[in-house]
């Protein structure tokens, strides 16, 4: 199914209260919506009701016999999303906008490409990370996620010394960069 076709079907399936519509555009288009809310001031709580009601006024667009959407789904929800926050963290006095008589510009298709492309990155690397096997996985979590240094890595893993925990480390690291390549290649055919 082409996008534009997959783009209408989920608006007349939004229409008419479509649980499998519904449930696609909150798992296509929620986590973009969270990385708005969440890089500009907001919590979990407050993404989860800006995205709630922006969907519900794409529910209330979609029972127009007029609506006619000229853009993809994931876009007039990210408008009508950083337009709502924008209003909330005004009302909060957490944002000062700043007016100099011109509507701001937003160019929207731009950033919701941006985050695709960043959660889809994420994706593989989660992939790799998955499939890596141990006692890489677990030396490559200890050293960037729980921030453990090269010694204490070594004392967990039984390494002589630091510096053979280093190179088993780098090692890794070569291997994870082979999978995340790998899916890459094949993610971006």
């Amino acid at each position: 199914m082409s996008s534009n076709l997959k783009e209408q079907a989920l608006i007349r399936g939004l229409s008419v209260n479509d649980k499998n519509a519904i449930e696609t555009i909150y798992s296509d288009h929620y986590g973009i919506i969270q990385n708005l809310v969440l890089n500009n001031n907001g919590s979990e709580e407050d993404a989860k009701d800006v995205f709630q009601e922006a969907l519900i006024v794409l529910y209330e667009k979609s029972k127009s016999a007029e609506f006619e959407l000229n853009c993809q789904v994931g876009t007039y929800l990210y408008a009508v999303s950083k337009r709502l926050w924008l209003k909330r963290l005004q009302k909060s006095s957490r944002y000062e906008l700043q007016s100099n008589g011109f509507e701001e510009t937003i160019y929207v298709e731009d950033d919701i490409g941006i985050h695709e492309k960043r959660n889809k990155e994420f994706g593989m690397m989660e992939f790799a990370m998955t499939n890596i096997g141990e006692p890489c996985k677990s030396i490559l979590e200890a050293y960037y996620i729980q921030k453990q240094n090269m010694q204490e890595i070594a004392e967990l893993f039984g390494y002589t010394n630091s510096e053979n925990a280093k190179n088993q480390k780098y090692k890794c690291l070569v291997r994870l960069r082979k999978l995340f390549f790998a899916q890459y290649k094949n993610g971006n055919k």
